[in-house]
C-alpha cells in the first residue's frame, strides 16, 4: 500500500473545524515532472513539424528573403511587380506601417511559393531512377548532374520524416508491360500447351476487362498516397482469418558468438533501455532518413510510425492496427503472470540498473499463475475469428479490458522465457534451430503475436524478437534491432559481474501484476491447439555459411543478391528435379509510403544457367556456363531494379484482382495468377548500420539475421543476411507434413541430420557456382 499512497497528490478529511488538506509534495513534484515531460514532447513535435514543413529550406531562410525583399524596396525598387502596393491598398495602417507589413506578407509568401518550388524539383530529381540501370563505373553525364543536385538540394540535415512529402508517388506501370513481363516470368515454369493458354487469358484478359480496371487503378494513385500499399496491408495481412504466428509473424536473432552478460535481468535491462532510446529519436526524429546504401536517395520513413505502442486487434472479418501516440510502460510475462512495467517515473526514464531491477523482482515473484492466465496468449495464436469473439465476449469490459489494454497500449512486449538458447553445447547446431523455433513460435502462449514486436530474453541472456508483419516489413525491424544490439554491447555496456551500469532508486514502485477474470469457455484450449499443430509442423534449420561471402562474389564482379539467388535455383532443382515460381522481396521504399514487390527470381535465363551446370558435358565447357551464368546474374539484377522502381509485376496484378472484386467481375486470368503458389520464398534481411558494428576489431559481434515460416505447405521459406566480407547466415524453414520437403525424407535419427540435405545442397550449389565462374 505503501507505492499506492506515494501516487496521491493530496489527501483532506473532514473536520469540526472545516477542511483539513494534507498535500504530498513528493507526488506533486512527481505530478509536475511528467507533466513538463509531456510538454516538452509536444513542444518537440511542433518545432520538428515545422522544420520537414518548410524542407529542403530552413525557418531562417525566410528572415533571409526579408533582408532581400527590404533592401531592394529601399533602393527604390519594387521586386513584388506592384503586388506590395495592392496589398497597401487593403490595410487600414499608417504608410510606414502599410510598408512595412505589406512587405512582410509578400516576404513570406515568396518564401512558401520558393519552398514548394524546391520540393517539387526535389521530387522530380528523386522520380529520376535511370541511374539504377546504368552499368557500375559508367555513369552517364545525366546522372552526374542529377547527383550533383540532389546533394544541393539535400544539403541541409534532414529530420526522419524530411523527405517524406519530396517523395514520388508509386507509378502504375502500362498494363502491356506488365502482362509482356508475367508471360516472360511463367514460360519456362509451363509446358508449351499450358504457355500458350495462359498467353490467351493474358491476351483477352488485357483486350477486355484490363483496360477498364486499368483507369479505376490510375484514378486511384492520382487521388491516394500510394495505390498499393493501404490494399496491401488490409487484404492481404489484417484480412487473413488464419494464425498469424508462423504464416506471417517474423523473428530477429541476437549475436551468434556472444552473448554480452548471462544475468537475465540484466540483459533484459539494456534491451529495453535500447528499445526506448530508439524510441526517444523516432519521436524526436532524431534518426537519419534511411538511403539506399552507397547514395544519397532517401528511402520512405512512413513504417518507422507505428514501431511502438501498436498492437493488431482481431477482427470477425478483418483485424485493425491501432496506435497510441505515448506509453510509459511495457507488458511483461513470466512463467504464465503478465506484468505493467512502468519505464519511465516522474518524466524520467529509467536507468538500465533501475530496469534490471525491476525486472528482477518479476524472476523472484513466487506467486502462481492465475486461473486462465498461463496460456491467455495462444488466443493471439489461433485463428483470428474465434479471438475476436472472445475478445468482444470476454475483454471488452471489467477487469480483463483494464488487463488487456495494459497489453495492447504497452510500448512493446517482453517475453522471460525459462530455457537456454543459442548455439551452445554438443549439438550446437541443432541448437540454433531450437533458438529459431523458440524465437518464430515459442510455447505458442508465452508471446503476444499481436504486438508490433515482442522482445524475448531467454534464462542464459540471451535474446531475440518476434515481430508482427502488417505495420512494416523486415528492414524496418532490422534497424530497430541492429541499433538495439550495437547500444547493448557498444553504449550501454556491462559491469564486471555482467549487472547494467547505472544507480538504482530503490523506492521504486514494483511492477504492476495484471489481474484477470478468464471462464473457462474464453476458447483459449481450442486456440492453443490450433497453433501448437502450426508449431509442431514447421521445421526451421539456420546455418552460417563462411567458405566465402560478399568480398569474393565482387571480385567475380557479381551481385551477392543474384549470386545467392542462382544458388537458391541450383539447390531447389536439385532437391526437386524442377524449377518453381520463386519470390524475393524487394522494397520499394523509394516512393512515399512505398512497402515491398515481389522479383521472381525463377527466370528463363537462371533456368538455363542451372540446366547447364547440371548437364556434365555442358559443364566442361566452361566458358558456356560462366556466361549462362552472368546473363542469369545480370538478368535477376535488372528485374530487382524493375521492382523497386515501380515497374514489377505481382503488386500491380493484385490491385487489378481487388478492383474486380470492387466491380463484381470475373477475371480467369487474374484468379489463376493469384493462386498460384510460392513454393520457394527467400527474402535478404539487409545490414544497414554497419557503422555500429566494428567486425574488424571485433568480430565476434556477428548477427544472425532473422527468419520466415514457409509460404506454401509444400515449399521451403529462406532468409539470408550477408555479414561483412565473407559470412552469409541462411534461415531455412519448411513443413514435415509435406512429404516433398527435404526434412521429411531425411534421417529422423538425430536432430541435425533432420534438415541437413538442405544444408548440403545450399553449401555445395553455392560453392559450386562460386568454382564455375574461378
Amino acid at each position: 500500500m505503501a507505492e499506492a499512497h506515494q501516487a496521491v497528490a493530496f489527501q483532506f478529511t473532514i473536520t469540526p473545524e472545516g477542511i483539513d488538506l494534507q498535500l504530498s509534495r513528493q507526488a506533486l513534484g512527481q505530478i509536475y515532472r511528467s507533466g513538463l515531460r509531456c510538454w516538452k514532447k509536444r513542444l518537440s513535435r511542433m518545432k520538428n513539424r515545422v522544420l520537414k514543413g518548410v524542407y529542403p529550406a530552413s525557418p531562417s531562410s525566410w528572415l533571409f528573403v526579408v533582408i532581400v525583399i527590404l533592401a531592394t524596396m529601399y533602393t527604390q525598387s519594387d521586386p513584388s511587380m506592384g503586388l506590395i502596393t495592392k496589398i497597401q491598398e487593403h490595410l487600414p495602417l499608417s504608410a510606414q506601417g502599410q510598408t512595412m507589413v505589406s512587405a512582410l506578407l509578400f516576404s513570406t509568401l515568396l518564401w512558401l511559393s520558393l519552398i514548394l518550388a524546391l520540393r517539387f524539383c526535389l521530387k522530380v530529381l528523386l522520380s529520376y531512377h535511370r541511374w539504377m540501370f546504368e552499368q557500375h563505373g559508367r555513369i552517364s553525364t545525366i546522372t552526374k548532374v542529377w547527383v550533383s543536385l540532389v546533394r544541393l538540394l539535400s544539403s541541409r540535415t534532414p529530420l526522419l520524416y524530411s523527405y517524406q512529402t519530396s517523395l514520388p508517388h508509386l507509378p502504375v506501370p502500362a498494363i502491356r508491360d506488365t502482362l509482356e513481363r508475367f508471360l516472360e516470368s511463367v514460360r519456362p515454369l509451363q509446358s508449351p500447351a499450358d504457355f500458350e493458354r495462359v498467353s490467351r487469358l493474358a491476351a483477352d484478359f488485357e483486350r477486355t476487362l484490363g483496360n477498364r480496371l486499368q483507369r479505376y487503378l490510375k484514378l486511384k494513385a492520382l487521388w491516394a498516397t500510394n495505390y498499393v500499399s493501404d490494399w496491401w496491408e488490409e487484404y492481404v495481412y489484417l484480412r487473413g482469418r488464419s494464425p498469424i504466428m508462423v504464416n506471417s509473424n517474423y523473428y530477429g536473432m541476437d549475436f551468434l558468438y556472444v552473448t554480452p552478460t548471462s544475468n537475465q535481468a540484466a540483459r533484459a535491462g539494456n534491451t529495453i533501455t535500447a528499445l526506448l532510446l530508439y524510441r526517444r529519436k523516432v519521436n524526436r526524429e532524431e534518426l537519419k532518413p534511411s538511403r539506399i546504401p552507397g547514395t544519397v536517395i532517401p528511402l520512405c520513413a512512413a513504417q518507422c510510425e507505428r514501431m511502438f505502442n501498436t498492437t493488431r486487434a482481431p477482427g470477425e472479418e478483418t483485424d485493425v492496427l491501432q496506435h497510441w501516440q505515448d506509453s510509459e510502460f511495457v507488458a511483461v510475462y513470466h512463467r504464465g503472470r503478465y506484468y505493467r512495467l512502468w519505464v519511465y517515473r516522474a518524466g524520467r526514464l529509467l536507468s538500465p540498473r533501475e530496469i534490471q531491477y525491476q525486472i528482477q523482482k518479476i524472476l523472484d515473484d513466487p506467486s502462481p499463475p492465475q486461473a486462465g492466465e498461463e496460456k491467455l496468449g495462444a488466443l493471439t495464436a489461433g485463428n483470428r475469428t474465434p479471438w475476436a469473439r472472445v475478445r468482444k465476449q470476454y475483454f471488452s469490459s471489467g477487469v480483463n479490458k483494464r488487463s488487456l489494454d495494459c497489453i495492447e497500449k504497452a510500448a512493446f512486449f517482453v517475453s522471460l522465457d525459462e530455457q537456454e538458447e543459442g548455439m551452445k553445447g554438443d549439438d550446437p547446431e541443432g541448437n540454433l534451430d531450437c533458438y529459431a523455433k523458440a524465437l518464430l513460435h515459442g510455447k505458442c502462449y508465452d508471446r503476444w503475436f499481436d504486438k508490433s514486436f515482442s522482445v524475448v530474453v531467454f534464462k542464459n541472456g540471451k535474446t531475440g524478437l518476434n515481430a508482427e508483419h502488417s505495420w512494416a516489413d523486415a528492414p524496418t525491424v532490422a534497424h530497430l534491432w541492429e541499433f538495439t544490439l550495437a547500444t547493448d554491447a557498444f553504449q550501454l555496456g556491462y559491469d564486471i559481474d555482467g549487472n547494467c551500469r547505472g544507480e538504482v532508486e530503490h523506492s521504486l514502485p514494483p511492477p504492476q501484476r495484471l489481474t484477470w477474470d478468464i471462464p473457462p469457455e474464453a476458447q483459449v484450449s481450442e486456440s492453443l491447439a490450433v497453433a501448437q499443430a502450426l508449431a509442431d509442423d514447421v521445421d526451421c534449420h539456420v546455418f552460417p555459411f563462411m567458405e566465402f561471402g560478399k568480398g569474393r562474389m565482387k571480385k567475380l564482379k557479381i551481385s551477392p543478391d543474384a549470386f545467392i539467388q542462382l544458388s537458391l535455383q541450383l539447390a531447389y532443382y536439385r532437391d526437386r528435379g524442377g524449377f518453381c515460381l520463386t519470390y524475393e522481396a524487394s522494397m520499394t521504399r523509394l516512393f512515399r509510403e512505398g512497402r515491398t514487390e515481389t522479383v521472381r527470381s525463377c527466370s528463363s535465363e537462371s533456368c538455363a544457367f542451372v540446366l547447364a551446370l547440371e548437364d556434365r558435358v555442358a559443364t566442361l565447357i566452361q566458358p558456356i556456363a560462366v556466361c549462362l551464368f552472368r546473363k542469369a546474374a545480370e538478368k535477376h539484377q535488372n528485374l530487382y531494379r524493375l521492382a523497386m522502381t515501380g515497374s514489377g509485376i505481382d503488386r500491380h496484378l493484385f490491385c487489378l484482382y481487388v478492383v474486380s472484386k470492387y466491380l463484381g467481375v470475373d477475371s480467369p486470368f487474374l484468379k489463376e495468377v493469384l493462386s498460384e503458389p510460392w513454393r520457394l520464398s527467400t527474402s535478404q534481411t539487409p545490414v544497414q548500420q554497419m557503422e555500429l558494428f566494428d567486425l574488424v576489431n571485433h568480430p565476434e559481434f556477428i548477427s544472425l539475421g532473422g527468419g520466415f515460416g514457409p509460404v506454401a505447405d509444400d515449399g521451403y521459406g529462406v532468409s539470408y543476411i550477408i555479414v561483412g566480407e565473407n559470412m552469409v547466415n541462411f534461415h531455412v524453414s519448411c513443413k514435415h507434413s509435406c512429404k516433398e520437403t527435404v526434412s521429411e525424407r531425411a534421417s529422423s535419427t538425430r536432430k541435425q541430420a533432420n534438415y541437413f540435405s538442405v544444408k548440403k545442397r545450399v553449401l555445395y550449389c553455392t560453392m559450386n557456382t562460386q568454382r564455375t565462374l574461378t
